[in-house]
């Protein structure tokens, strides 16, 4: 069927996917042409997924007052991307035993980042441990360098912690990038999540071409206790395929008032 629509449900937000064939849902209509996109426009798309990805994973696994911790190294120290890695082996498997015996899982989300004078650092979220000084065990775990700790919150639906946690190097950095062989430069820009993360899955759901034209013409509805966020609309014609979209998200209402 040409009318499909992937739902991602969350306690605090449901984003709603929708594809069809044609720019209207009118009776007839046939794909839009498919055209060449540019390496540029690639590069983004495959950023703008990335990020939708690790938004909706947060989502899935994390909560607000869970940790977004910066691990550190001593100031003018540059130890390699391999010490790296072995360092951060060992403090995970140090942080999941302590957990363990508190009675709780580790689950993780870090990215290894150069600064803009070559420094590395790891940016981890965390979940925080039911009962216990979170903050306080990341740094006793962590024995190279200090740690900064920041608790993560929903605004905007993780939206910018999504971002920060994958995104590409600016200008003034690449030439501290470039230091590093291809190879590790290609592990200065992944994500690494623990493996008992749930991955987001949606549902998919099947609709009319009726329905289509209704929610072009006068808008999708909420769903009760929720409100959509009009930025969050996004509609066109996605250059790859040449399916016509529609998406946007909806926002749990709390207290009973509406999110201005």
């Amino acid at each position: 069927m040409a009318y499909e629509e992937k739902i991602y449900e969350y306690y605090s937000s449901i984003e709603h996917e929708m594809s069809w064939v044609g720019n209207y849902g009118a009776k007839g209509e046939k794909r839009s042409p498919k055209r060449k996109v540019t390496k540029e426009e690639i590069a983004k798309q495959n950023q703008r997924n990335r990020e939708k990805y690790v938004r909706r994973l947060i989502k899935e696994n994390f909560k607000p007052g869970d940790l977004l911790n910066t691990l550190k190294y001593p100031q003018g120290s540059h130890p390699t991307i391999k010490r790296v890695e072995k360092d951060m082996r060992n403090f995970i498997k140090s942080m999941r035993r302590a957990y363990k015996k508190a009675g709780t899982e580790l689950k993780y989300i870090y990215r290894i980042e150069i600064g803009s004078k070559g420094g590395i650092h790891i940016h981890i979220i965390t979940n925080r441990l039911p009962n216990g000084n979170t903050d306080l065990l990341i740094q006793e775990k962590w024995k190279h360098g200090r740690v900064n700790y920041q608790t993560i919150y929903e605004q905007g639906g993780y939206a910018a912690l999504a971002s920060y946690m994958v995104k590409g190097y600016e200008e003034e950095q690449y030439e501290q990038l470039s230091l590093f062989p291809e190879k590790e430069q290609k592990k200065l820009k992944k994500y690494s999540p623990s493996r008992n993360l749930k991955k987001p899955k949606p549902k998919v759901k099947k609709f009319k071409r009726r329905t289509m034209r209704k929610i072009l013409t006068e808008g999708p509805k909420p769903t009760k206790g929720f409100y959509i966020d009009k930025d969050s609309i996004q509609k066109g014609v996605n250059p790859y395929t040449g399916r016509s979209y529609y998406h946007y998200i909806e926002y749990r209402i709390k207290d009973g008032r509406r999110k201005k």
